[in-house]
């Protein structure tokens, strides 16, 4: 059973009416896992992301997370800068399958994405959900909150190239979210 599936069966005996038809809904899917339809979670989604349920909120990301396919990394190279005492310049490629997705996270210091290939969807805090094509670049001031990064793609895998700007001493170049 789907580890998320456990607190929302725990939750139904303290609901009512929609909340626990919402509720049971969750944990049809929850226990789908990645079986469950894309199409499946995205409605659920649509009905739970107002975030009024609080038993609900953030489960439909979870769930889609779960679902889909991981980016992954390859360090290319980390050098100390010598112009900048005590920071480093890090390269990474950024793989994404179709409809790859990493869930929120932050970074320990400023980054520049170059999209090398496809289509990157990209939301950071305080900002709407942007689609960048290949030779679009962002920015990310250091530790701002990564909502998500994704690939729309169904069908093509997309990357990018990823420059950080840290602490000397290439370190983690993805923290959790909090």
């Amino acid at each position: 059973m789907n580890p998320l599936a456990l607190p929302v069966l725990a939750s139904l005996h303290r609901l009512s009416g929609k909340s626990t038809m919402l509720a049971a809904m969750a944990l049809a899917l929850l226990m789908l896992g990645p079986a469950a339809p894309g199409s499946a979670i995205d409605w659920f989604a649509g009905i739970c992301g107002s975030g009024r349920e609080p038993l609900l909120s953030g489960l439909s990301q979870h769930a889609s997370a779960m679902s889909r396919p991981a980016s992954t990394v390859k360090v290319l190279s980390c050098e100390a800068l010598p112009n900048a005492p005590g920071k480093s310049v890090t390269t990474a490629i950024v793989d994404f399958p179709p409809l790859g997705f990493t869930p929120a996270h932050r970074h320990p210091g400023s980054v520049i994405a170059v999209v090398l290939e496809g289509t990157i969807r990209s939301q950071l805090a305080g900002g709407a959900p942007v689609d960048y094509v290949s030779g679009q670049t962002w920015f990310e001031p250091p530790r701002t909150l990564h909502l998500f990064a994704e690939n729309p793609d169904p069908a093509r895998p997309a990357r990018f190239l990823a420059t950080v700007v840290a602490d000397t001493g290439c370190g983690a170049l993805v923290l959790p979210p909090d």
